[in-house]
């Protein structure tokens, strides 16, 4: 199988990796780039462990070819922070409010989050809820997850 040259901005690097044409973009950033925080659940895109943006949109990273990725610009939860020695106002209320537990699913709900706070400054509770419904958590019940997002908007309004 030829192997393609692909080009992708990942957290505002630009990135260059020589790949198969089948391989996904989850192994991509998880391999050959470094990036860990994505994470691989279900393989088939229901989960949303392996969310990343795209343009600024959510999208799933297993089910996506890497080549298919040539010339977009990225967005993992690596790329949250702010810089090294703070986190992003998401990260820091799933913290304070335990939106997370084993932290497998967080780095889906965190970017998914990002997303809804930019879109909907203010949502409701049941906007929050339908939003995240396409990420799955085993551990925490949803409910500090919630919480938090709300901590992290009304942070995020004072801010502006």
């Amino acid at each position: 199988m030829t192997k393609r040259e692909l080009s992708i901005t990942v957290n505002g690097r630009e990135y260059r990796a020589v790949v198969e044409p089948r391989k996904l973009l989850v192994d991509v950033i998880r391999e050959d780039l470094g990036l860990t925080g994505t994470h691989v659940g279900c393989e088939q895109g229901v989960c949303g462990a392996c969310t990343i943006l795209w343009e600024g949109a959510p999208v799933r990273s297993c089910l996506i070819f890497a080549v298919q990725a040539d010339g977009a610009r990225l967005k993992t939860v690596e790329g949250m922070a702010p810089s090294e020695t703070e986190l992003h106002p998401i990260q820091e209320a799933f913290h304070e409010l335990h939106g997370l537990q084993c932290g497998f699913c967080t780095p889906g709900f965190l970017l998914t989050a990002e997303t809804l706070l930019r879109e909907k400054p203010e949502p409701s509770e049941a906007e929050i809820r339908e939003w995240i419904s396409g990420n799955l958590c085993r551990c925490t019940g949803y409910q500090n997850i919630v919480a938090a997002i709300q901590l992290a908007a009304r942070r995020m309004a004072e801010i502006r």
